[in-house]
């Protein structure tokens, strides 16, 4: 990755302080200087403004799936992915001073936090608000003051806001985890190393014809480049589609050379957004 961990980068993130995002910014980037935003296209807005160096979304997580505004902002963007990190959500149950869960009725969260802690929302029978974000939900009970109410947040976020944690390791599956990119301005491809794993994501518009897309992944299989993620967008007049890609490979890879060049026969156009290390988490899984 062309940045380096110890300079004081600004980066902007979705959420409030003490969100998921901005702990994933402080493990890459301790002496970052982050900017909260309230929502992912603020983030996209603030890259194009200039506001931040770098930006850091989520974009999957192993409970709740893809996150859907991303996949919608990044394909017209402009901006380029330059690293990924992944980091285990470990989500506290966080309620004001005093609280007890017994007295709880209403929980507070991100849209993809809820649906990683539904077993301890059915055992309490609470009923369900979605937040901008964690963080922001922690704010907002700790702001309401009520002990009947309650977030789904991390425990920095506790600190941050005054809350008092009434249980941690609430999420459903002890693999909850999130993918987050490390976007730029600047384009960027890893110089290719041949004892190095690199991940190439791309995106690209099949063309409006029988089996356009059986053919175009055709390519990628026989040449044994491994996709390991693929995700569909509809284009105009729902006549044609655009997808999203990572695959595991480097465009100086002679077997990618020969899957893109044969991508190319059956797409309008292929965009490349990326080209970067593997993030040590996917050899230890």
């Amino acid at each position: 990755m062309p940045y380096k961990s110890e300079k004081p980068y600004s980066i902007v993130f979705q959420g409030q302080a003490g969100s998921y995002h901005e702990m994933a910014c402080l493990n890459l980037f301790p002496n970052a200087k982050t900017i909260p935003c309230e929502t992912f296209a603020h983030v996209f807005q603030a890259m194009e403004d200039e506001t931040a160096d770098l930006a850091i979304i989520a974009v999957d997580n192993t409970l709740a799936g893809r996150v859907a505004d991303v996949h919608r902002l990044l394909p017209d963007s402009n901006l380029h992915i330059i690293g990924e990190t992944f980091e285990p959500i470990h989500h506290a149950l966080l309620g004001i001073k005093g609280a007890d869960i017994s007295q709880l009725t209403d929980i507070h969260s991100h849209i993809h936090a809820l649906p990683q802690c539904q077993k301890i929302i059915k055992e309490l029978n609470l009923k369900q608000h979605v937040r901008a974000d964690t963080a922001g939900a922690a704010r907002d009970v700790a702001q309401m003051g009520d002990p009947t109410q309650c977030a789904i947040a991390s425990t920095l976020a506790a600190d941050i806001y005054g809350l008092e944690i009434l249980k941690e390791n609430i999420q459903d599956e002890d693999h909850n985890t999130t993918r987050f990119l490390i976007l730029s301005r600047d384009g960027y491809v890893a110089e290719f190393d041949k004892n190095q794993t690199y991940i190439t994501s791309f995106i690209f518009d099949v063309r409006n014809i029988p089996a356009a897309l059986y053919k175009a992944m055709g390519g990628f299989a026989t040449n044994n480049v491994n996709m390991i993620k693929l995700e569909s967008y509809i284009g105009e007049k729902f006549q044609t589609a655009r997808f999203y890609a990572d695959v595991i490979g480097h465009p100086e890879d002679r077997p990618l050379q020969l899957a893109m060049e044969e991508l190319g026969f059956f797409t309008n156009r292929v965009t490349l957004l990326g080209t970067y290390e593997a993030h040590p988490y996917r050899q230890d899984q």
